[in-house]
């Protein structure tokens, strides 16, 4: 960010400060933000508003709104989709009478294309605030400051402005405590995403009459899509990029949208709404797509439709793969994107950056460990980077970029690259921390990263360390059920009697019964068996002998009180003759997809557990071999490297060297 752009973002800073006692500090954005937003397009629209008012004067009588938009577009020039049909400007306004600056306000803003009054009045509820600055007397010292300030094109390029609009939010965000990374990313993370989208892309990206399209499902304030479209125009000026999104936030879809508008983008591109249930975009197809997806969010206030989706269209629509716990909705994003991915020669690259949970939580059969089942084995992950902690402004957590196409060029195929850029060589600390944001990524780091993605690294130049090339099924396993003999002993004796009254079967029956019962036991005397079969004999011959009906659950009640295991019992089978299952034993073995089962269970199981068996009942869902199938990706294991503790002499020495001068200092202290 230039020194001119911190300077502007201190002047409108200083602003708020007028605020103070009207306001509540976590409201000042509510006043500001709109407040830059109306200067920048009273900036941009000031020079064409004579030419403006005369197309207006000239339409013709009932003319619709779709060719009035387009007639007065033209008369502004250039590509920008808003106008103005009040004679006024921030300049008139400020030398007429101040006692009118809140309906001459007004007039002014209702006056706009709708597409930009719709925006203040309904997103960013202006009118509301500008009554509140009346009410506090406090509005022409708010406007007469704004109008100090010159937010033309010519002063404050876009990017700028979308550096101004980021440092903006990141203040108020702060003395609000407000979620700054709700707002937006920063903007070397979004740069190291965008660098890795186009890095091998030169050849599709050189040449003229060449049409991108990007988008972004949570787009936030845009700083995705702006990036994006300046890193695509910085390789090829001739690249026409058109942007797309979808935002649910209503001050960042305003912001987002105001910024398409006075950038020459079509701003009905830009969606407000929840993208998981209202896809605005639903036919729609693009080239690159890259979000920053809200961490740990739930998603069970809009489940129903989500899980219908999922249910009745399956694959047909975008959550066939399966649905992620509640508590977290990352992977529905990651779904939704893939969904819309170009099923064409160039095809599509999918950038994402998420936090560590998509990538080894849920177990197989999960529905996350099914998702990145779907999504390795048709093959579309590409890499995923490890990126450094502390980057983020509302949080210090470990976070990940996903790399995704479904044109890998033939060396990936079959191949996922894991980078660990979370290391010291790709990060400095910063001069001062912005909330939880105390590191960033340097353009030298970036390009390192990016280097080693390009190049395919698989330990080459002493990579080794933070690239690594897997295959997709190395990420796979098989969880296959191991069982373990029942083995019981019975034996009838007045503590395991007493456990009948814990049988909920058995304390149904009454007490006169229960008293026949406890009696006809007596007759088996306190021989210890260790063969049911054998107990389940003199069990019988005892029971006949109440004149009772014992039914299935009153017996099975029975042998479960009188039962203890018993490892030297015999095993206890069932009516073919089969050993039973001690659940209590029952285990799962993670077996790697690229092994054998058996020769796995010969290997690691048997020489220790020798009775184990493998219930091959336990299958699959979707390829119904023995064992469910799962996936997960564990930077941990692949990059871990030993520490080995320091030697005991060298840490005694150094408690020894505390130790004398703490006695030191307590020396000095009786002194």
């Amino acid at each position: 960010m230039s020194a001119d752009i911190q300077n502007l973002g201190g002047f409108v800073w200083s602003i708020a400060e007028i605020l103070r006692g009207d306001f509540k500090q976590s409201e000042y954005g509510k006043v500001i933000l709109p407040f830059v937003v109306l200067r920048r397009l009273d900036c941009i629209l000031e020079s064409s508003k004579d030419a403006v008012l005369a197309a207006a004067k000239a339409l013709p009588e009932g003319v619709d709104d779709e060719t009035r938009d387009m007639i007065l577009f033209d008369a502004i020039g250039g590509n920008v989709k808003a106008y103005n049909l009040s004679r006024s400007t921030f300049e008139k306004l400020r030398g007429q009478d101040p006692r009118q600056i809140h309906d001459n306000l007004i007039d002014y803003i209702t006056k706009f294309s709708t597409n930009v009054r719709d925006i203040f009045l309904d997103k960013f509820l202006f009118t509301d605030q500008l009554k509140r600055l009346k009410d506090g007397g406090i509005l022409w010292n708010v406007f007469e400051r704004m109008c100090e300030i010159d937010l033309h094109p010519d002063e404050v390029s876009n990017l700028e402005m979308g550096y101004l609009f980021e440092e903006l939010i990141r203040r108020f965000s702060e003395i609000s405590n407000e979620t700054a990374g709700e707002h937006f990313t920063p903007r070397e993370v979004i740069r190291l995403i965008v660098d890795l989208l186009i890095a091998n892309d030169d050849e599709k990206l050189t040449g003229r009459g060449i049409i991108r399209q990007v988008y972004d499902p949570a787009c936030g304030t845009g700083g995705m899509l702006a990036l994006t479209e300046e890193a695509l125009n910085d390789f090829n000026d001739a690249i026409r990029v058109e942007l797309f999104g979808q935002e649910l936030n209503g001050e960042s879809f305003g912001i987002c949208k105001s910024d398409m508008l006075v950038t020459g983008h079509d701003p009905e591109q830009i969606a407000f709404g929840n993208t998981l249930t209202q896809d605005a975009h639903k036919d729609k197809k693009f080239h690159y797509m890259l979000s920053n997806p809200p961490y740990g969010v739930d998603w069970k206030k809009y489940q129903d439709p989500i899980k219908a989706e999922a249910e009745n269209m399956g694959f047909g629509g975008r959550f066939g793969a399966g649905t992620p716990r509640i508590s977290d909705g990352q992977l529905l994003f990651l779904q939704h994107m893939i969904s819309k991915m170009r099923d064409d020669e160039i095809g599509s690259r999918i950038g994402i950056v998420m936090n560590g949970s998509p990538l080894f939580t849920g177990g197989a059969g999960s529905g996350e460990s099914e998702i990145r089942r779907w999504m390795l084995e048709n093959d579309w992950v590409e890499a995923i980077v490890a990126l450094p902690t502390d980057l983020f402004y509302n949080t210090g957590i470990q976070t990940y970029v996903w790399l995704l196409t479904n044109r890998k060029p033939a060396q990936r195929k079959g191949k996922v690259q894991l980078i660990d850029a979370s290391g010291e060589r790709f990060w400095k600390s910063m001069r001062k921390s912005l909330g939880s944001k105390r590191r960033e990524i340097t353009d030298e780091a970036r390009a390192e990263i990016v280097r080693i993605y390009a190049g395919f690294l698989n330990g080459e130049s002493g990579e080794g360390d933070v690239s690594r090339i897997f295959d997709t099924a190395d990420f796979g396993y098989r969880e296959i059920r191991v069982e373990r003999p029942l083995k019981l002993n019975f034996q009838v004796n007045p503590e395991r009697i007493a456990r009948l009254a814990d049988q909920k079967p058995y304390g149904r029956q009454a007490d006169a019964e229960q008293g026949t019962i406890e009696t006809a036991l007596q007759t088996i005397g306190d021989q210890l068996f260790t063969n049911r079969e054998t107990f389940e004999k003199a069990l019988n011959k005892a029971l006949k002998t109440t004149g009772l009906k014992i039914g299935a659950p009153i017996k099975k009640a029975i042998l479960a009180a009188l039962s203890e295991r018993d490892d030297e019992a015999d095993i206890c089978t069932d009516k073919d003759g089969k050993p039973e299952a001690d659940t209590d034993l029952r285990d799962h073995e993670l077996v790697p997809l690229t092994e054998d089962w058996r020769e796995y269970m010969k290997r690691e199981v048997l020489p220790f557990v020798p009775d184990a068996w493998v219930d091959e009942s336990h299958r699959d869902t979707r390829n119904k071999q023995v064992g469910r199938v799962g996936y997960e990706i564990n930077f941990n294991r692949y990059f871990y490297q030993y520490m080995p503790p320091r030697p005991l002499e060298e840490i005694d020495a150094e408690l020894k060297a505390l130790e004398a001068e703490i006695a030191w200092l307590l020396k000095e202290v009786a002194a």
